[in-house]
């Protein structure tokens, strides 16, 4: 190497090196019509069962108890009431 020039790494790729677009790209794949997004691909997956959004009111100091166990406190809540279900059944 030259003393003049510092000794990096090349960044340059292979473009055959890059990996074939399969369906399965193609179906993960955000969708935009313009510049508005239609479909995200990535995310979450589907559940099998989509919980129900509703309104519930609960005394404070359920709703206390609950939030002082720190994040995720709701899916606490119902596990807890799961579980009351199926020792009810």
């Amino acid at each position: 190497m030259s003393e003049n020039k510092p000794n990096m790494p090349s960044t340059w790729v292979d473009p055959d090196d890059a990996p074939e677009l399969d369906a399965q790209f193609f179906r993960e794949a955000e969708l935009y019509q313009g510049d508005q997004l239609i479909r995200r691909g990535r995310g979450r997956p589907k559940l099998a069962s989509r919980k129900v959004l509703l309104s519930v009111r609960y005394s404070p100091e359920v709703v206390t108890y609950f939030r002082q166990t720190g994040e995720g406190w709701q899916s606490r809540m119902d596990a807890v009431l799961r579980e009351y279900i199926q020792r009810k059944a």
